[in-house]
């Protein structure tokens, strides 16, 4: 499907801004009514900005997680779900947007006669695989798969040239796992061999629903399972990722196999749909070599039971319940969810996953304006001008690279609420039949839209988030933010109900703030004004930067979030960076408006605590252990409770406004704060 190589961040949304006082708001004020005044500020700011609202709201079975990113998404599957039923209603024309969204509804929404069909839609797929005979012949038919949507053997896209941002190139990375990554292969702990014993009963399931008796299909979880942990150990570590130049490897078609020389390129590429390539960006060239190693000495025959498993695992979601009973048994085990959500939130997620763009066009027009967009605008220009500022004050950087600074700064596109040109989905065919084929075809026009792009211009107007998706992320080859509309609201709020405080504390720091400052945090600095891979900064500045972000990493290696384990902070360095800057650029910003001055407090909380708490509400979040943990593991973002803590300990703002001294857990010491950007 297609891929987001962007820095994201979950994010929440923009509200008007005014300046309402005490005097004038007799509405319940949704940041007070949070707090858990049993909780010292300086203890623990994030439960006593949301442990009121933590305490009355449990977790739902069916989720791994609740919080405020759910809420906003609560809406927005009600707002969607009337789109595709509206839309199946219609009886639109054949090839209209309409047509293809009612058209997927219906086809998802069928359990009855998809239950009826079980695995026989799969059937073709597996008469490939049956068939196969020789490594030659599993290259192909694992090209065939991925093309739609099998993730098998490695991982494989198209995306900007890291080094010329001009040019499409096509990238091979690391996979082939049916486990989150490496470490669920290699960890001892209890809960990792708790997943491990899920995913090997999860391999036994779908041997057995193949038509496997049991000896069988213990012999195939063997071999399956002793081959992916093959592929683990060549792969490289979470934090080994983050060098972009390390995993940054050029080379010919005929470079690629000599470091991988049992597999076939040339027909793989073909297979594939790409028609034109002159050379291909290895990320781990390791992993292909071990690769070619396994596809040349592992049986054929437990390779096509490998790639067996992962046609069914892939589209397990899609299939019979059986398919979607067993995989969720195995998520149990990292999500901690105890039952699956209602069948017309998955279609809604796989309808994303298909078409989601097409789906956003019918849903700017109901729930998205130009007001809304204009506004979002303008704070993308307050929080650019508060960066601006900063640069300039930085006693530890120099004028050479302030001024490359200034120019990448002004140089970043932004992108607010919807594309203005939508992309064209005319040569995707979705019908009423079976619900895996319209995924299988949805997966195939994503391959051919991105193998399309190599040898044509970049299209830098493109977006790879729906409209309605909460979320936002930065791009470093486009050196852009884009915002979708999706997280422009909160639940059963108003624009004109929201000061500004609760504005710039929410929305400016924790998603345009975060988002700018992604394009200098130790990744996003790599790249020049023009989305190049390049050193732009002289060697004193840079060493000072690296410095400076080893505070950060060591500051969230002390975080123990469940258990024993601790964050990553080598691994999460880049989403931490920017927590902290998009929390100081969003002070400054707000530091120039009317509300901020006139300094009245509102619902009993000055204009600066209300900052801060709105900041706390966009992580609003709780989370069962069993996700954290897989999060912790995989994740490049530190948990929710961490993006609060972590970053307001290392503002003096933070202190002054809720009066944190020392013997507050909270307080950190002078000497030991967080000072980049």
């Amino acid at each position: 499907m297609k891929p987001i190589l962007t820095i994201a961040v979950i994010c929440t949304g923009l509200f008007a801004c005014n300046n309402k006082s005490a005097e004038t708001t007799s509405k319940p004020d949704i940041l007070s009514s949070n707090i858990d005044s049993t909780i010292k500020p300086g203890d623990d700011f994030f439960m006593y900005a949301n442990g009121g609202w933590i305490k009355k709201n449990p977790i739902p079975g069916s989720e791994s997680g609740w919080g405020i990113g759910n809420l906003v998404l609560e809406e927005n599957y009600i707002r969607l779900k009337k789109i595709n039923e509206d839309a199946a209603a219609a009886k639109a024309a054949e090839g209209t947007t309409t047509q293809k969204i009612g058209d997927f509804w219906t086809s998802a929404m069928d359990s009855a006669a998809i239950d009826k069909a079980g695995l026989s839609p799969l059937q073709p797929d597996l008469d490939r695989i049956n068939a196969v005979q020789n490594p030659a012949e599993l290259i192909k038919v694992a090209a065939e798969l991925k093309r739609k949507g099998v993730a098998c053997l490695f991982g494989d896209y198209v995306a900007q040239d890291d080094m010329n941002s001009e040019v499409m190139a096509y990238v091979l990375s690391q996979g082939g796992l049916g486990m989150p990554n490496r470490e669920y292969y290699y960890n001892t702990d209890e809960r990792t061999k708790n997943v491990q014993a899920a995913y090997k009963d999860y391999l036994l399931k779908t041997f057995k629903q193949l038509g496997n008796d049991d000896a069988a299909a213990q012999k195939n979880v063997a071999a399956v399972y002793a081959l992916e942990e093959k592929l683990a150990k060549a792969s490289r570590k979470l934090a080994d990722l983050r060098d972009p130049y390390k995993n940054y490897n050029k080379m010919s078609i005929d470079g690629l196999t000599k470091i991988a020389p049992a597999i076939n390129w040339k027909d793989f590429i073909t297979t594939s749909g790409i028609t034109k390539l002159d050379s291909v960006i290895v990320g781990q060239p390791e992993f292909y070599t071990a690769l070619s190693k396994e596809i040349k000495s592992t049986a054929i025959e437990d390779w096509k039971n490998y790639l067996r498993f992962h046609l069914v695992r892939s589209y397990s979601g899609y299939l019979d319940k059986t398919s979607v009973d067993n995989a969720f048994e195995y998520r149990k085990t990292l999500t901690g969810a105890t039952e699956q959500r209602p069948r017309w939130k998955r279609v809604l997620d796989a309808e994303e996953d298909a078409m989601g763009e097409a789906l956003g066009q019918l849903f700017v027009k109901e729930y998205f304006n130009e007001t809304a967009k204009k506004r979002y605008s303008d704070l993308v220009e307050a929080i650019r001008e508060a960066l601006k500022d900063r640069i300039n004050k930085l006693a530890w950087m120099g004028d050479s690279t302030k001024q490359k600074a200034y120019a990448k700064l002004a140089s970043i596109a932004k992108k607010v609420g919807y594309p203005d040109k939508w992309k064209d989905f005319s040569a995707l065919k979705i019908d009423k039949g079976p619900f895996v084929l319209n995924m299988q075809r949805a997966n195939e026009w994503w391959t051919n839209h991105y193998n399309n792009k190599l040898g044509k211009p970049v299209n830098r107007d493109e977006w790879e988030m729906t409209p309605q998706t909460y979320n936002a992320y930065y791009n470093p080859s486009n050196n852009e933010i884009v915002l979708p509309a999706g997280m422009f609201s909160v639940p059963g709020m108003k624009d004109e109900d929201i000061d500004d405080a609760f504005v710039y504390g929410y929305a400016a720091a924790s998603t345009i703030g975060h988002e700018i400052t992604h394009g200098f945090d130790d990744q996003g600095r790599q790249y020049d004004a023009k989305g190049n891979l390049t050193d732009w900064w002289t060697k004193r500045d840079g060493e000072e930067f690296k410095q400076r972000a080893k505070a950060i990493i060591q500051q969230f290696n002390e975080y123990v979030p469940v258990d024993s384990l601790h964050i990553n902070g080598e691994a999460t360095q880049g989403e931490n960076i920017a927590d902290l800057g998009g929390l100081l650029l969003g002070i400054d910003a707000f530091k120039k408006t009317e509300a901020y001055k006139k300094n009245e407090k509102l619902h009993g909380f000055t204009p600066m605590q209300r900052y801060f708490l709105g900041y706390a509400y966009s992580w609003m979040y709780q989370i069962k252990k069993e996700r954290l943990s897989n999060l912790v593991i995989t994740d490049v973002h530190s948990p929710a409770k961490e993006r609060v803590n972590g970053p307001v300990v290392n503002i003096p703002e933070f202190y002054e406004a809720f009066g944190i001294k020392p013997g507050d857990k909270m307080y950190r010491a002078d000497s030991l704060r967080v000072n980049i950007w």
